[in-house]
């Protein structure tokens, strides 16, 4: 076919052009080859220390080998993330959002029938092991689990500057990707305004097919190319900058949390990351409610306890800034966007990552045959990608709306009813009166399950009226009884199995200096 797409330009290296370029290369026809440029002067971002189980899937289908990845990465587990004071200023205010659902979750819910107890235990102790595991700081399998297997579901920390290189290196030598050192300094088009090839400084003019936008926060190609509109959040997430820190263990066998912890502040709140030989920990905040002073004030107070204030007042703190939102549409004729270059909202429950991944899934899976069924594969794309986008703004500003907290500005204002998008409006009318469920769920592969609003609206002290909790499980008091018998085992079930988990599984720690000493067994 004359028109057969079978050259894809990836513009821009990084976490997104290098799993943008893993993911295409081993999972698109075989006919179709990947070209990689990246520029020897433009420095990554480096954010995106957090990953979703997806990676997993993600690492074992382009072949990584997971032993590797944790020898190389600097990784460790990651089995959610855990929220300090989202809610009140009170020390003992804390939450999980585990990444294992509620036990035989498609086939009850459990949270009507936790809701009485409420009082008693925490909706995530009560419904999954997870958040207890984490609170021990243990991993989520045992050395005998096989790579990307699991005891536990989850995914990864990593050091995003050592991830990038390793991608590189596996694509390179293992899939088969062309790669070019070298700037663009042109970008040529065909006359239907398709691009036709891309001019470098170096290698001269690379011709493709398919070009994929990976240069960040430029969006040389979607952006300034096509000048495809950006669309700002901000007025429903305010925070549009970041002060992020390295620090050392204090000892080199201190523990390392399987969690990322997130610590409301005043005007934002901190992200705290546990790698092998370090913690990854920043300041997210909106400059429209503080200062970069005191915002930095704050985070160096945060990080004095564990390094000594000497050492926490020199530590050098880098500063990226933001506006929070995504472009109005990801593939424009023959251009696709991944990663910053199609948006970013802040790195609020470790979005980046998995966009990157869904995104080059599904230009992979529905790789485009040839240039005439290009536009309807680009408007599903579309289609999809708008819907993510939207829910990762629904599901960040749940997390902000359901605080109670009023002691500043910020807090106040993150609940007023002109931030809050009519579809989340919808959402908490609905869940004062029914749980979050699996009629939450619009596609099969939600960013977001229903089981991750129930962890946050649950674990922020929202309410669901239960009284006519038979209306949502099913009419019938015979019905009702026996739901009500198969929950109270579960919950039973699930305190057992905390007390299990306890005796197989090991520190965090521990585990990752197994796996980097003997290796994981293969599948």
């Amino acid at each position: 076919m004359a028109d057969q797409i079978t050259r894809v330009v990836i513009v821009g290296g990084g976490s997104a052009g290098w799993l943008a370029a893993g993911i295409i290369a081993a999972t698109s026809p075989a006919h179709v080859q990947v070209t990689l440029i990246e520029s020897p002067d433009v420095a990554p971002i480096g954010v995106g220390e957090g990953t979703w189980p997806t990676m997993r899937a993600t690492l074992q289908t382009i072949g990584v080998s997971e032993t590797d990845f944790f020898r190389e990465c600097d990784a460790s587990f990651k089995q959610g993330s855990k929220f300090s004071r989202w809610t009140s200023l009170s020390k003992d205010d804390d939450y999980y959002h585990p990444f294992t659902p509620p036990a035989k979750y498609h086939e009850i819910n459990l949270a009507p029938f936790w809701v009485p107890f409420k009082d008693k235990i925490d909706f995530a102790n009560a419904v999954c092991p997870q958040a207890a595991i984490c609170d021990l700081g243990y991993a989520p399998k045992q050395i005998t689990t096989a790579e990307f297997g699991a005891v536990l579901n989850y995914g990864y920390h990593l050091d995003a500057g050592k991830f990038a290189p390793f991608l590189h290196k596996h694509c390179v030598e293992k899939l088969g990707v062309n790669y070019i050192s070298a700037n663009v300094t042109a970008i040529n088009s065909h006359e239907n305004g398709d691009i036709k090839s891309v001019t470098t400084n170096t290698q001269g003019e690379i011709v493709g097919d398919l070009f994929v936008d990976c240069t960040g926060l430029s969006s040389m190609l979607l952006g300034k190319h096509y000048d495809v509109p950006f669309i700002s959040q901000q007025n429903i997430l305010f925070n549009d900058s970041a002060l992020a820190v390295q620090i050392p263990y204090a000892e080199g066998a201190d523990a390392i949390a399987s969690h990322t912890l997130s610590t409301a502040q005043t005007s934002g709140w901190i992200w705290d990351i546990g790698l092998q030989s370090r913690r990854g920990i920043g300041h997210v905040f909106s400059s429209r409610y503080t200062t970069d002073e005191l915002a930095e004030r704050e985070l160096r107070h945060y990080i004095a306890p564990s390094v000594g204030e000497k050492i926490a007042q020199e530590l050098p703190v880098r500063k990226i800034t933001f506006n929070p939102g995504h472009r109005e549409t990801f593939w424009h004729k023959n251009c696709v966007a991944i990663g910053l270059a199609a948006g970013f909202i802040e790195p609020l429950e470790a979005t980046a990552l998995v966009l990157i991944e869904l995104s080059a899934k599904m230009i992979a899976e529905q790789f485009p045959a040839n240039r005439s069924v290009m536009d309807i594969v680009a408007k599903r794309f579309n289609a999809t990608l708008r819907h993510h986008w939207e829910q990762i703004i629904d599901f960040l500003k749940l997390h902000y709306v359901l605080t109670k907290r009023t002691d500043t500005e910020y807090w106040r204002d993150n609940c007023l009813a002109s931030t809050i998008p009519d579809s989340l409006h919808e959402l908490l009318a609905l869940w004062k009166v029914q749980s979050p469920w699996l009629y939450d769920e619009m596609l099969r592969e939600e960013m977001f399950p229903s089981a991750s609003y129930q962890y946050i609206y649950y674990g922020m002290k929202a309410i669901t009226d239960v009284t006519g909790v038979s209306r949502s499980i099913g009419s019938g008091k015979h019905l009702h009884d026996k739901k009500l018998r198969k929950a109270e085992a579960l919950f039973m079930e699930n305190a057992q199995h905390i007390q299990q988990l306890k005796k197989v599984l090991q520190p965090n720690r521990e585990l990752i200096e197994k796996i980097k000493q003997y290796g994981l067994q293969t599948i």
